[in-house]
């Protein structure tokens, strides 16, 4: 058995990242900016922005918080997003989900640049994905592609069983094992609700991918 270190991974990608970091602050004069959006207290969501914050300080991006009242409306959200869209010091967005009640996050995902878009939800960046054409990609699936490919596991021709069709992890993470390319041409298989056979299908599975959120 292969034990899959992602911390170790991760912390080898951040020194990796620094270095080019460096490089573009000698040639543009600044770092890369990084906009992270959270509205209200959500605990979950509060870890998850303090875990980013400090993988960017490790990196040596530039991390721009924006932390906003639970009360603020879509038309106060969706204002602070087009300003950073215009910001030419920021060259990535990330809009921390899930948003509080009544809030529209697909219509923010949406409104947020493409070319900003570093979490891939926009829909230019998952038709990008779907055509196998370069775009920001959906991270916790490109995280696992980066594992694969960092352990040199290649799905070529397996068969890999992909349980959970989330917009976020599941149906990008299909679509990444199905493409040409290093550590993918995988026969896939999406499972959900309603897979007939969900433990036919995983006892089959050369490689297992589980993304549904509970054991």
């Amino acid at each position: 058995m292969i034990l899959l270190d992602g911390k170790k991974v991760a912390q080898d990608m951040r020194t990796e990242i620094r270095e080019e970091v460096d490089l573009l602050k000698t040639r543009f004069g600044r770092p890369p900016g990084l906009a992270v959006i959270l509205v209200g207290q959500d605990p979950a969501s509060q870890v998850y922005v303090r875990n980013k914050e400090r993988a960017c300080a490790e990196a040596g991006i530039l991390s721009m918080p924006f932390h906003l009242p639970e009360t603020t409306s879509q038309n106060e959200l969706e204002g602070l997003i087009q300003r950073l869209n215009r910001d030419v010091t920021v060259d990535g967005i990330l809009l921390q989900l899930p948003l509080p009640a009544g809030l529209d996050s697909q219509h923010c995902l949406e409104l947020i640049d493409p070319g900003k878009d570093v979490d891939g939800f926009h829909p230019v960046n998952v038709g990008k994905l779907t055509l196998g054409l370069p775009g920001f990609r959906s991270c916790t699936p490109a995280g696992v592609m980066e594992l694969l490919r960092r352990y040199n596991l290649s799905p070529a021709c397996k068969k890999a069983v992909v349980v959970g069709r989330s917009n976020i992890v599941g149906k990008p993470l299909a679509l990444m094992l199905g493409q040409t390319g290093i550590c993918a041409n995988a026969t896939v298989t999406l499972c959900h609700s309603g897979t007939a056979d969900l433990c036919a299908e995983c006892r089959e599975a050369d490689f297992l991918f589980v993304a549904v959120g509970r054991p």
